[in-house]
């Protein structure tokens, strides 16, 4: 099947996802995680209305997508992978958001070299809740959340960065309820942090909840997630 026939066939089952959860299918983001994928992909996924795409090498999305990027001005190119603190400069200023803002030291770096934007960079704290990934801040604890509100206040201080919503991974596995206790997790960080930190103050908004992948993103939308990072199943042959 085409990349079109599998967005399309994607697009069925969100749909259908949304109604069974009682969603609005514009609440949602399907991004293509387009890493390893040449930008002729992009271009078909782009044409069939992705316009979202998650990348995981800083370097490698730089020189493949620097055209692609100035070409499609609607596409918004995220970092999924884990940030080195020695490509945090390149990654502050080619990327539309950072996903997987994972320590402190990160902040510091991004703040540092993202002053010089047009605009704020966006960024999304990646959560540890599931073994799939032992990257992230830890939330299995009410004292967990000590490391993330220090880390969300360190971001707040920094104009130039913009705190955007949550990210995280689940494990990969067949047993749906450790999926969704994953999911489950990161919605409940999302509310600890409107609380300490509320979106109506016009500086913090934590909307955006990027969970789901191309093996669980029904259970993702059952669970509320807001953004989608599905890769195989789109670029698959």
């Amino acid at each position: 099947m085409s990349i079109a026939g599998n967005i399309a066939k994607i697009e069925e089952r969100i749909q259908k996802a949304c109604v069974n959860a009682g969603r609005k299918r514009d609440e949602i983001t399907l991004m293509g995680v387009s890493k390893f994928e040449p930008v002729e992909k992009l271009e078909q996924a782009y044409r069939a209305g992705v316009r979202c795409f998650g990348e995981s090498r800083v370097k490698e999305a730089v020189d493949k997508l620097t055209g692609f990027k100035t070409k499609q001005i609607e596409a918004q190119i995220h970092l999924i992978g884990s940030l080195q603190r020695n490509k945090a400069k390149q990654a502050a200023l080619f990327f539309d958001c950072i996903q997987s803002l994972d320590r402190e030291e990160l902040i510091t770096e991004l703040a540092k070299h993202s002053v010089s934007r047009s605009e704020s960079l966006s960024v999304l704290f990646e959560l540890h809740t599931g073994e799939e990934s032992k990257s992230g801040f830890a939330v299995n604890n009410v004292s967990d959340f000590d490391a993330l509100f220090k880390a969300v206040d360190l971001v707040l201080n920094c104009k130039s960065l913009k705190p955007a919503g949550l990210m995280t991974m689940a494990p990969f596995t067949e047993d749906t309820s450790l999926i969704r206790a994953s999911f489950r997790q990161l919605v409940k960080a999302q509310k600890e942090l409107e609380k300490r930190f509320p979106s109506n103050d016009g500086n913090v908004n934590w909307t955006v909840l990027s969970m789901g992948m191309s093996n669980d993103y029904e259970i993702a939308i059952e669970e509320g997630s807001t953004l989608l990072r599905i890769g195989s199943a789109i670029f698959k042959e």
